[in-house]
């Protein structure tokens, strides 16, 4: 210890060395903070799209509102379709990694995503889905009809996905064959139905499903080894 230092009344050194001791632990605590966010990514309002968790879990989303919001939407130009060899579109993970709803797990099933309405009963109204689908469009460069395209959930209602989460929504343009002028056609919709159907039945992982469709759905069904039926 400096003899200046020594030389200070004991009461005088106790206070200060207990003041420094304060700021150091303020200090660290502040640090922690920062470098380990929400995990849950909060209400999704930023726009910013969080990829999953550390751990890989995708992150969870706010849930069903009561009232809905416009969610910003990830700058223009910053997203990127990719394809699969079959030339289906997917999202880029960076920008819509999935969100899951909190409100959706094992022990809710019957009451949930299995209970005949829930997914219209917790469906935002289009009034705002349409201005955050046009925004969306932007983010991925897509210049297409809008009527072509589906705002597609990533992980659908049906599988437990975030209502509104805008790492769940993204401007999904139409498959192969597409007739121009005729809407969505979506294949995918039928993988999300049979996922849905084997979770239900017992037969598939939430989790797991949800995991799945979110990597690629047109690999969903063979990752969690369900069998189409009339095959």
């Amino acid at each position: 210890m400096p003899n200046s230092a020594r030389a200070l009344p004991f009461s005088v050194r106790t206070s200060t060395m207990a003041a420094v001791a304060v700021l150091a632990l303020a200090a660290g605590g502040c640090s922690s903070a920062r470098s380990h966010p929400d995990a849950k990514g909060g209400s999704g309002s930023s726009g910013a799209s969080s990829p999953a968790s550390p751990s890989g879990a995708i992150a969870v989303g706010p849930g069903p509102q009561g009232a809905y919001t416009v969610q910003r939407q990830p700058a223009p130009g910053t997203c990127h379709v990719r394809h699969t060899a079959g030339k289906q579109p997917l999202p880029d993970p960076k920008c819509t990694p999935g969100a899951t709803n909190p409100k959706v797990t094992a022990a809710t099933l019957r009451s949930t995503i299995c209970r005949s309405g829930y997914t219209k009963d917790i469906r935002p109204p289009v009034n705002i889905t349409g201005r955050e689908k046009k925004a969306n469009a932007a983010s991925y460069g897509y210049t297409g009809p809008l009527h072509d395209a589906e705002y597609d959930h990533l992980i659908s209602l049906q599988l437990g996905g975030d209502p509104n989460d805008p790492r769940n929504l993204w401007v999904e343009p139409p498959s192969p064959g597409h007739r121009p002028g005729a809407g969505p056609n979506n294949p995918k919709d039928v993988v999300e139905n049979r996922l849905k159907a084997a979770i239900c039945a017992g037969k598939a992982d939430l989790t797991k499903a949800q995991e799945a469709i979110a990597r690629d759905w047109t690999t969903a069904e063979a990752v969690l080894g369900i069998e189409r039926a009339g095959r």
